[in-house]
């Protein structure tokens, strides 16, 4: 039980939450602790909660979802935060990726995909679709590190690359036969030198300059 994805559900129409509460709960890895119906609610319950991925939703009365985001990150919540969306509402996306979501899914994703997208960010990995890194490259954030890439080193350029191409810690280590925490310290690094708050903007920011496979 101590090994399950502890999930947060966020979204103002009910039968929604309902549907995703009924899915996730036969999933053996996945543990539905609570529901919010806006995101004045959601940031309260997670706060409470402590779940390990938020499943938020972007467009919801009062607080909307990329508020909601900014102030879990605001308050330092180590909750990963899959945003959820419709294709219509793409323009939406950039901003909650740079307020700190570990990445999106659409509001038609198939079940099976939304579990694999939870289990995904739980893992660490950023999950950057190519029409939003499109839109990113079409971009010139200064928030995002720009004009900063010559202080990396030419060991947090790989791992910043491999961050980019959704690799966890794990995964990046052993890629570069580093210890787990040899990589951390490199993620650390490259945070500081980019001035980037998360992995997911140094994702953003590796897209933006060329730094993925």
């Amino acid at each position: 039980m101590g090994d399950r994805i502890r999930v947060l559900l966020v979204d103002d129409h009910q039968v929604v939450r309902r549907g995703l509460r009924t899915f996730l709960e036969v999933q053996d890895d996945i543990e539905v602790v609570g529901e919010a119906g806006d995101g004045d609610e959601g940031v309260a319950r997670a706060e409470e909660l402590r779940p390990d991925v938020v499943l938020m939703d972007v467009k919801m009365p009062g607080t909307d979802g990329i508020e909601a985001l900014r102030r879990l990150r605001e308050a330092a919540n180590p909750a990963r935060v899959l945003i959820v969306t419709s294709f219509t509402e793409q323009r939406t996306v950039v901003p909650a990726l740079r307020a700190g979501a570990s990445g999106y899914v659409y509001k038609d994703i198939d079940p099976d995909a939304l579990a694999g997208a939870i289990r995904s960010v739980h893992a660490g990995h950023v999950l950057l679709q190519p029409e939003v890194a499109g839109a990113l490259l079409s971009q010139d954030d200064p928030a995002t590190g720009t004009g900063r890439g010559g202080t990396l080193t030419e060991r947090e350029r790989e791992v910043l690359g491999l961050i980019a191409d959704g690799r966890s810690n794990r995964e990046i280590a052993r890629a570069l036969v580093l210890s787990e925490k040899t990589v951390k310290t490199h993620v650390s690094n490259i945070l500081m030198k980019l001035d980037l708050a998360d992995r997911t903007q140094a994702a953003l920011w590796a897209v933006r300059h060329g730094l993925t496979t």
